[in-house]
């Protein structure tokens, strides 16, 4: 049976890789069973609604496996220090799988368990007012000093305002890129791209070596409403990006909040023009989106106790570890690395070395991989 699951997922991997593959193509080769196949023939991909110059790109890259890594990563996705995540994975986020044609692969690169927490995303325009930039930075502080996890797109203005808020607080931070998971957009962040990838979670629908074009925008827009119980709209005008999302927002009946503002400013056309129809509510802090979502406090009180649970044990297990042993651990934990490459970061001689690596294995704590190379567990 597990052997079905990875095969079916390497399936959807191959699929979405290939360019002009959409969603009903993938859908119909699940609902077939493609992967119970040893061979794909061209006369079945295009029974699905593949062209020929597709079903052959699909044929000879299911033949081959080649392009799988041994932990059953796309060999550019390992590369990039990143996972695919599909629907048949633990790690894919229930908010996804509730929204009509949920994707069939996302990529991630960060903390991972970022995608089990309540989120709210906060969205704006690129080219904010002082008091749009005030107010996305406080309010993203304060959600994620209270557990939540802030979403938003990484662009310019306010969605890098409410990262830079949100990443060092509990709740940490989301960044949904329009570009492929090993490319940040716009280049003048990317060292909040780095920040992110190391503290937070950047996440992408997009494969690796495809060029940048507008309609990868509405996708990430839509990704970002999907991950969050709630959108925030900040600064915006009335055709803008982040109204795009609210948008998606409303039509995942999901909750949509706006932070007023002046009148006379075109900036805050978007978000005054939400709360005048009714389709956001008024916020001017967390208090208001709590008022919205009462199940909240209780949802982060939960979260607050695995997490105390979590590091206990990480605790313990710690205290049971050596010096030596936990510090081979936190280099594998960075990277898979062979025994030569860990001689020459811990300068622990070769036979003590030989001796501590065998015992975490015996521990449980790394494992030897095909090519002489360790990973931690």
């Amino acid at each position: 049976m597990e052997q079905n699951k990875d095969i079916r997922r390497q399936m959807i991997i191959a699929l979405h890789e290939i360019p002009g593959i959409g969603w009903f193509a993938i859908q119909k080769a699940v609902k077939h069973q493609f992967w119970n196949k040893q061979l794909w023939s061209i006369e079945d991909l295009l029974a699905i609604g593949l062209r020929r110059d597709q079903a052959q790109s699909a044929a000879e890259r299911y033949a081959k496996q080649s392009w799988m890594t041994a932990n059953g990563r796309a060999e550019e996705v390992a590369r990039a220090n990143a996972v695919e995540i599909t629907p048949y994975d633990p790690d894919y986020p229930n908010l996804l799988r509730e929204i009509a044609q949920p994707p069939w692969v996302i990529y991630a690169k960060g903390r991972l368990e970022l995608l089990k927490r309540p989120a709210i995303a906060i969205v704006g325009t690129r080219v904010p007012t002082a008091y749009g930039r005030h107010s996305a930075a406080a309010l993203a502080q304060e959600l994620s000093s209270a557990g939540l996890t802030v979403v938003s797109g990484l662009a310019r203005g306010i969605d890098s305002k409410a990262h830079e808020a949100a990443l060092y607080e509990a709740g940490g931070t989301i960044a949904v890129l329009p570009t492929p998971i090993d490319k940040c957009y716009p280049p003048e962040n990317l060292s909040l791209f780095h920040k992110i990838a190391e503290h937070g979670l950047l996440v992408s629908e997009t494969p690796i070596g495809t060029p940048l074009h507008p309609g990868q925008f509405p996708q990430r827009n839509r990704i970002i409403a999907a991950l969050s119980v709630g959108t925030v709209v900040v600064e915006g005008a009335t055709k803008s990006g982040s109204l795009i999302t609210a948008q998606h927002a409303s039509d995942m009946s999901r909750e949509l909040f706006a932070i007023p503002g002046p009148i006379s400013s075109p900036k805050s056309e978007g978000p005054n023009e939400l709360i005048k129809r009714g389709e956001a509510k008024l916020i001017s802090g967390i208090h208001d989106i709590i008022d919205e979502l009462k199940w909240l406090p209780a949802a982060l009180e939960a979260y607050r106790e695995a997490d105390n649970s979590d590091n206990a044990k990480q605790k313990t297990e710690a205290a049971q570890l050596t010096l030596e042993e936990s510090k081979l651990i936190a280099f594998l934990r960075d990277q898979p690395l062979s025994i030569n490459e860990l001689h020459e970061l811990s300068a622990i001689p070769f036979g003590h070395l030989n001796a501590l690596l065998l015992n975490l294995c015996i521990k449980r704590k790394i494992e030897l991989q095909p090519g002489s190379i360790y990973i931690a567990l």
